[in-house]
């Protein structure tokens, strides 16, 4: 297209000497970014309106150009830089023309000094675009070494960082192993541990109704001498086999099942005879819960009842654990064991059973497995950003078209990435799995101020110089940027209270980036965006020269250009359609009556189900989600929950302190608090295993004195011998005194994460009341601890990251009204994707807590813009007022949030419910966080 060079050439600007080439740098005091330049005229904020001079003044479009640009609107002063559209465009300021006389509660403390600071700093950027440019890549190639300090075979303790810091029952784990000891070579018993030890299982499940039958049983059989046979051949020749690293009692390896063992010894076992859970065999008491699955029962015989059926049976090997060779050696065991378990199943050809399997090493290498499966997501992750970013800034002319500019915003967020996660590694900051979500967030979030930057850019007077323009892009996105930058920040490290490690070093990493995100977007980004402003001009002097043969652009700087073609007409303002859309028909439909009303109605149902759900939501974090959705523990834990949820832990019931145990109302009183425990719906009274008992059996059957002290002493050596574990539940001292001693009770019915949380409450609880010191503990309690940790933590960061949302309100948007109603939206988001949770199977644990938090600050964002752009409209009416607030960040809003969505998106796809989990949530943040924002809000604010 040809331009009449006449029609192209724009007057002198104010100031500027005629013939002075456009974008050529301002000469004078004038030019520079000081106090008084910004009481300067400043010049029309469109590119095109210079660039036509005999055309009629238009007014400049608050949303000018780009999606996820934010108008010129001050947060402090209430003041636009241009106005919209209109027949009347509105004035720059309420004062000038006195639309509205109600006093404001606005101050500029914070956003003058900040936008000065800016001024400078956006001068400096467009007078040393490479300076800008260069040294933050050249921090990132110092601190990306960082880089190989990434864990690369180093386990991750899952204890450590899913488990609350400073649990109660570390203390109580603690004590059990300063106090009690136990011998795994001689005298192993899986209830006096209080660590978790090397095991290996296998769950049989029959194929019939059930396994008490004799093909059945020989099927079992040959697994169980299958599993008893492997053996590992290490690399200098020798070979380590079951019965070297097998856990034993009396000398024997401990049985895989103590019902199998007896059937295996006398093939002639009347399986008709069997008592559950209690069963009498060769006249020792074996306990068959836990051990038997499915079971259905019959007729009561004693303490138990008659076993008909049993639909599934547990094999566990467990092996020496703890420090030295004999651990390392059954480690080995088990990995061998994990390598072959798969091709026992097929050479044996089963036919009656299906079997699944465990070890002690499972969930941590499944744990560790599942980092491998997000890494191809990462490619595909910045590839729909950066494609995202090119389509948002694309435009149809050389001038505007920013699309280089995005994608470099995309590179400018990895870096930020690359940089905060090299600090982060050099100063000893632990990477743990779930750090892996931080980079997609970022990717997300990170491109908003450059989208921000942009549009301001866009709003910028073409025939001013690269430094002045810069001054003015900053000077107007400072406060902005800042505030949203300051309260994700402030909303992650706020994160760094809770109890649980993982969430700590999450927050801390994603805390950081976010904030190298902000210093690269203001210097890095800022400088190429400069460096883009020079090719503007090469461009717009490319159109103003005719197209003559010898007048050409160069080969150079035509693919700078592209597209090449021309500025749009004149007439036409540049206003995206998106904008139109919130203004035209969006707008006047959400503040219809009707609407109102159906917006009002659906809220009382948004709120009514998300409190439903606040109530239905499951917490803690369920170990088989630690692994991929593939893998082999995933059907242990499902037949497990199916045919052995009726039983739960053996729970140590000890006391603390010297007893008088020989004395009778001591004893009572120990007596009485053991009851209280056996009372409890969580407890088989019938199951329980008490030295004491045992022993006062003891002494009276051998007509002994129970209550005299010497007599009461002298008698438990002799005890013990008779039933030798006792001997590790009393720890007596050479002085002859009991300094503590412990019980043992059986749980039922703790398979809900609810009951597991009640059932220690109440344990403790009892434990504290009773009159004689007590203690309750098993090694699983190290994970019961967090389902109630989760909920204090959480409630607990959300009110400090709500309240310092309100504070940062409060300074940078200082109007009463709008804080209030930016905390109102914070606290209703927050109900709706805790309620949601349910409803999408998303348990509150460690991983959710992380999201919740993130809630605070994107919840913030969305409501804050809206709330602010409407209290601040000079419009006469509330309608008009949301109309203009939606028209004029409507859009922003609705592409910060598709943005996000698409940083995490392809996390739906992961197999790991760690990083689907991350998706589910931050989709739920973003779709209700967009709702208040463009639709709750904005009907919420005519009410007023």
């Amino acid at each position: 297209m040809r331009l009449n060079p006449a029609k192209v050439a724009p007057e002198a600007a104010p100031g500027r000497e005629a013939g002075q080439e456009p974008g050529s740098e301002a000469q004078g005091p004038e030019a520079g970014p000081g106090p008084d330049s910004e009481s300067r005229p400043q010049p029309a904020a469109g590119p095109g309106s210079e660039l036509f001079p005999a055309a009629e003044p238009e007014p400049e479009p608050l949303s000018a150009s780009g999606p996820g640009q934010e108008p010129e609107l001050g947060w402090a002063a209430g003041q636009r830089a241009g106005a919209p559209p209109e027949s009347q465009p509105l004035p720059a300021s309420e004062s000038e023309n006195g639309v509205s006389e109600r006093p404001r509660c606005h101050t500029d403390c914070l956003e003058a000094p900040l936008s000065r600071a800016f001024r400078r700093l956006g001068w400096e950027v467009g007078s040393h675009p490479w300076i800008f440019l260069l040294l933050p890549m050249v921090l990132t190639a110092v601190l990306g070494t960082g880089l190989i300090h990434l864990p690369k075979e180093e386990e991750e303790d899952l204890e450590e960082q899913y488990t609350p810091i400073g649990s109660p029952a570390k203390a109580e784990r603690r004590f059990v192993q300063g106090h009690f000891t136990a011998n795994d070579s001689n005298l192993f018993s899986i209830s006096r541990k209080s660590t978790e030890v090397n095991y290996a299982s296998i769950l049989v499940v029959s194929n019939t109704n059930s396994l008490l039958e004799q093909e059945t049983l020989s099927e079992i059989s040959e697994v169980d001498d299958a599993v008893q046979a492997l053996s590992v051949t290490q690399g200098n020749g020798t070979q380590i086999l079951y019965n070297e690293v097998c856990s034993k009692n009396q000398g024997y390896c401990v049985p895989s099942n103590p019902l199998l063992f007896a059937w295996k010894t006398n093939n002639v076992l009347n399986l008709k005879n069997i008592t559950f859970p209690i069963y009498s065999l060769a006249g020792q008491v074996v306990y068959l819960a836990n051990i038997l699955g499915g079971t259905v029962l019959g007729e009561s015989m004693g303490l138990s009842q008659l076993l008909l059926e049993a639909k599934a049976m547990r094999l566990q090997y467990y092996l020496k654990t703890g420090e030295g060779e004999d651990s390392e050696r059954s480690k080995a065991w088990l990995i061998h064991f994990l390598n072959q378990v798969g091709n026992l199943e097929k050479s044996l050809a089963l036919k009656k059973i299906q079997v699944v399997y465990f070890t002690s090493l499972s969930r941590q290498l499944e744990f560790e497995a599942t980092s491998m499966t997000v890494i191809p997501l990462f490619h595909l992750a910045y590839l729909l950003i950066i494609l995202f970013a090119i389509t948002s800034c694309y435009r149809c002319d050389c001038i505007r078209n920013k699309m280089w500019v995005a994608a470099f915003g995309v590179i400018s967020a990895a870096l930020a990435v690359v940089s905060s996660f090299g600090l982060m590694l050099y100063i000893g900051v632990p990477f743990v799995i779930i750090v892996a979500n931080s980079p997609f967030l970022i990717l997300g979030v990170g491109v908003d101020d450059m989208f921000i930057m942009i549009s301001a850019w866009q709003k910028t007077n073409l025939m001013d110089s690269i430094k002045e323009r810069m001054s003015n892009v900053y000077s107007k996105v400072a406060v902005s940027i800042t505030i949203t930058t300051i309260t994700n920040i402030l909303a992650f490290y706020t994160g760094i209270m809770t109890s649980f490690r993982s969430v700590q070093y999450f927050c801390i990493y994603t805390g950081t980036t976010l904030l190298f995100c902000y210093f690269y977007n203001i210097t890095c980004f800022g400088a190429f965006m400069a460096l883009d402003g020079k090719r503007e001009v090469v461009c717009l002097r490319w159109l103003k020269k005719p197209e003559t043969p010898d007048q050409k652009c160069s080969s150079l700087k035509k693919p700078c250009c592209l597209p090449c073609n021309s500025l749009r007409d004149k007439h036409k303002a540049d206003i995206h359609p998106m904008n139109l859309f919130f203004r035209d028909y969006f707008g006047p439909f959400l503040t219809s009556t009707e609407s109102k009303f159906f917006v009002v109605l659906i809220y009382i149902l948004y709120i009514i189900s998300s409190i439903y759900g606040c109530f239905q939501v499951q917490e803690g974090l369920d170990l088989r989600n630690l692994a991929s959705d593939d893998s082999y523990i995933t059907p242990y834990f499902n037949v497990e929950e199916e045919h052995f949820s009726s039983y739960g832990p053996r729970v140590m019931v000890i006391v603390t302190e010297a007893l008088d145990y020989w004395d009778g109302d001591a004893r009572q009183k120990l007596e009485k608090c053991l009851v209280d425990f056996e009372n409890s719906d969580y407890v088989d009274k019938n199951l329980t295993e008490f030295w004491l008992r045992e022993y006062v059996k003891y002494m009276e059957n051998h007509h002994h004195d129970v209550n005299d002290k010497i007599t009461f002493l002298k008698n438990i050596p002799n005890f013990v011998i008779d039933s030798p574990l006792f001997m590790y539940d009393i720890n007596i001292t050479s002085s002859q005194e009991i300094i503590c001693s412990r019980a043992f009770i059986q749980t039922m019915g703790v398979s809900s994460s609810t009951n597991k949380k009640l059932m220690l409450l109440q344990f403790r609880d009892m434990a504290e009341k009773c009159e004689i010191p007590l203690m309750v503990y098993n090694q699983a309690f190290i994970y019961f601890d967090q389902y109630s940790a989760i909920l204090e933590n959480t409630v607990r960061n959300v009110i400090v990251a709500s309240t310092a949302m309100f504070i940062v309100s409060l300074l940078l948007i200082p109007h009463p009204l709008c804080s209030l109603w930016v905390t109102f939206a914070i606290a209703s988001v927050i109900v709706g994707v805790t309620g949601f949770m349910a409803f999408w199977n998303v348990n509150l644990d460690s991983i959710s807590m992380i999201n919740l938090v993130i809630c605070i600050g994107f919840s913030f964002d969305f409501s804050a813009h809206i709330s602010y752009a409407f209290v601040s409209s000079s419009k006469p009416s509330v309608n008009q007022k949301t109309i203009e607030a939606l028209y004029l960040l409507g859009y922003p809003v609705l592409q910060s949030a598709i943005s996000t969505i698409i940083g995490v998106c392809v996390l739906s796809a992961a197999k790991a419910y760690i990083f689907r989990t991350f998706f589910k949530i931050m989709f739920l943040v973003m779709v209700f966080g967009v709702a208040h924002g463009l639709i709750f809000i904005p009907v919420f604010l005519t009410f007023f």
